[in-house]
Parts: structure tokens; C-alpha cells; sequence
């Protein structure tokens, strides 16, 4: 699980050309408006990272009017990418005491997340589209949620200092899709719960229409595996690629019998040979180039391989000989976002 709110360190502080009541204050890869005077260099702070659902009660100043919003019981707000006086800001940062008066117990590093009763912002797939639920997503199969470069600044620059080679794919902005066969038995799943076969499910007729548990069992009828990607089309985030019916592209196939990933190669060489779609290849054998946070997020930005009027969400790195994995999302994306 990503840490949504952390302890964090503040490495720097920046001024804000002509602010004079903020400044901006760097927390890993991370920058974020705050302010001035508020923190310094070396201050232990609570981060709390873009797309985190905060309570009211803990930042009751991220209430825009009158009207509550509510998420998974939750009432509250989604933080966001802003920009202010030019600046980018991307998260919260809560002073210790204000955050957690209740202890002093905690370190450089700590999560409190659950603590501070964060939730992470996901959003609604439309019961329509979703179907009916079947149970809870299978124990045995990793969840798909990557980290942030920004979280892996010093693992990015040893894994450039080591000459690692990347696969870089692009981001699709979907909904979350895992096919699985374990035991003989077929499943299809949604980011969080394992689904029902309803006709009213984009889940399974997208499934069904592409033909995947007949082409899982091609492979290999005694093989546990299961088959991770977006899930993109209409009805779905806005539809940002103007297609005409849902379409699964796939990212990640997990052995489930190994407990492991399929490396680069033959996951794509697999998908390949199932006749299903994968997502866009940006690149196959890359470098990081200087092993800059700030490059990968430039590498971010660009047009959508699917649709060229879209911009991209962001670029996922996969390590081609390990196990090393992060995203990095378009702040030009963010900043549009709706």
C-alpha cells in the first residue's frame, strides 16, 4: 500500500517570485505551497500526497463553498494539483502538532495514513457499468497501484547509477481490470472487488466479447495466472479517447503460482500471442537518463498514443532485468484534469 500520509522531512525551501505570504517547500520529489515561515529546512512535517481523500476536520480550509462532498463514508476533500503564483503544488503539508497532537511517537518515515483516517480517492465506477459484486478481490493476486517517482527519488538515481534498463509504457486512463484462472475457475475483477457475471457488467462483456478465459486456457489449461490493464471506453473516465465500445489494454500478467510478475519480454510476447491488446509502448530497453525526478515527469507530458488530442496521463517505468517499478503522471495532465 502506498503511504498517503507520511512523515516526511522538509529538504528546501523556495521563494515564489512576487508572493509574499507563501513559499514553496520540497519534501522528497515533491513540492508543495505553504506558508511562509511555516517550516524549514530539516522540520519534520505530515505529507499528505495528491489524490488523498482528507477529512474536514483535519483541513477544513480545502472546503470550496458550502457543500460537503463525501467519499467511502468520509466527508472531506480530494487534494489535488494546483498551481499558485505560478508554482506547482502537489499534496498538503501539516505541521506535527496540528495533525497528530494525540502522540510524539512518531518518526522520519512513519505512515498515518489509517491515523489520520485518509482514504485514497479512487474514482466512482458507475454501478451500471460495474455490476454486482461477487466478493472480495482474490487474496492470491496483487493489486495494481504503482508508486510515484516522486516518492523514489534516491532509488530512481541508484538505479541510474546502475545503468538499469526501463520499459516505459504509457498510462492509461481507464478503470483498473484484472482476468484471472486459479483453480479452474475464471474471474473478472474490478481496482477493489472480484465481480458478478451480470449483463449489465463492462467487466465481464468486455471479457467475453475478447474472448480471454478460452485464449487463458490456450496458454496453459493447469497454469494459475492472471492478466492486469485498464479497462477504457465509454461510460469510463469521460471517455478521453473517443472510442466507440470499452476496450481492455493490458499492463502487467501475474503468475500466480510463482507469486511473481512476468518480466517485460514475456508479457508482451504473451499478450502478443493471445491476440489481446496491450498498452502503448513508449520505449522497451531505456535508460533514465540523468536519474532527475524532474525529467521523468517532462517525459511524462505528450500526446496520447491512442488519441493525439489527448494528453497523455503519464508513463509507467518497469525494470527489464528486476523487479523495480514506478509511474510518473503528467503535471500538464493534472493541471487539466476536470
Amino acid at each position: 500500500m502506498r503511504k498517503l500520509a507520511s512523515i516526511r522531512k522538509i529538504n528546501e525551501i523556495r521563494p515564489i517570485k512576487d508572493a509574499d505570504a507563501i513559499e514553496c517547500a520540497v519534501v522528497s520529489g515533491w513540492s508543495v505551497v505553504v506558508k511562509k515561515g511555516e517550516y524549514k529546512v530539516g522540520d519534520l512535517a505530515v505529507y499528505c500526497e495528491i489524490d488523498s481523500w482528507i477529512p474536514i476536520e483535519l483541513a477544513p480550509f480545502l472546503q470550496k463553498g458550502d457543500r460537503a462532498h463525501e467519499f467511502e463514508g468520509v466527508i472531506g476533500n480530494r487534494l489535488r494539483t494546483i498551481c499558485l503564483r505560478g508554482q506547482l503544488s502537489q499534496g498538503l503539508l501539516l505541521t506535527l502538532n496540528s495533525a497528530l497532537p494525540f502522540t510524539n511517537s512518531f518518526v522520519e518515515g512513519d505512515d498515518v495514513t489509517e491515523a489520520l483516517g485518509i482514504k485514497k480517492w479512487e474514482p466512482v465506477i458507475p454501478a451500471q457499468l460495474a455490476g454486482e459484486v461477487k466478493g472480495a478481490f482474490p487474496s492470491l493476486i496483487p493489486k495494481t497501484d504503482q508508486e510515484r517517482c516522486q516518492n523514489l527519488v534516491e532509488e530512481i538515481k541508484a538505479a541510474h547509477e546502475c545503468n538499469s534498463l526501463f520499459e516505459i509504457t504509457e498510462k492509461l486512463e481507464g478503470s483498473s481490470m484484472t482476468v484471472y484462472r486459479i483453480h479452474g475457475e475464471f474471474g473478472v475483477c474490478s481496482r477493489n472487488i472480484d465481480l458478478e457475471e451480470t449483463g449489465g457488467s463492462a467487466f465481464w462483456a468486455t471479457a467475453r466479447a475478447e474472448d480471454i478465459e478460452s485464449k487463458m486456457i490456450a496458454v496453459d489449461e493447469h497454469w494459475d495466472f492472471a492478466i492486469q490493464g485498464e479497462l477504457i471506453g465509454p461510460g469510463i473516465q469521460n471517455n478521453i479517447y473517443k472510442l466507440s465500445k470499452p476496450e481492455f489494454h493490458v499492463y502487467d500478467v501475474y503468475n500466480v503460482q510463482s507469486g511473481k510478475y512476468l518480466d517485460p519480454v514475456a508479457r508482451r510476447e504473451l499478450i502478443a500471442s493471445m491476440g489481446l491488446k496491450h498498452v502503448p509502448i513508449v520505449a522497451c530497453d531505456k535508460d533514465l537518463g540523468v536519474g532527475s525526478v524532474s525529467d521523468l515527469l517532462e517525459w511524462a507530458e505528450g500526446p496520447s498514443r491512442l488519441y493525439e488530442k489527448q494528453e497523455r496521463e503519464g508513463i509507467v517505468f518497469k525494470q527489464v532485468n528486476g523487479d523495480m517499478s514506478f509511474k510518473a503522471i503528467s503535471n500538464k495532465y493534472l493541471l487539466g484534469e476536470k
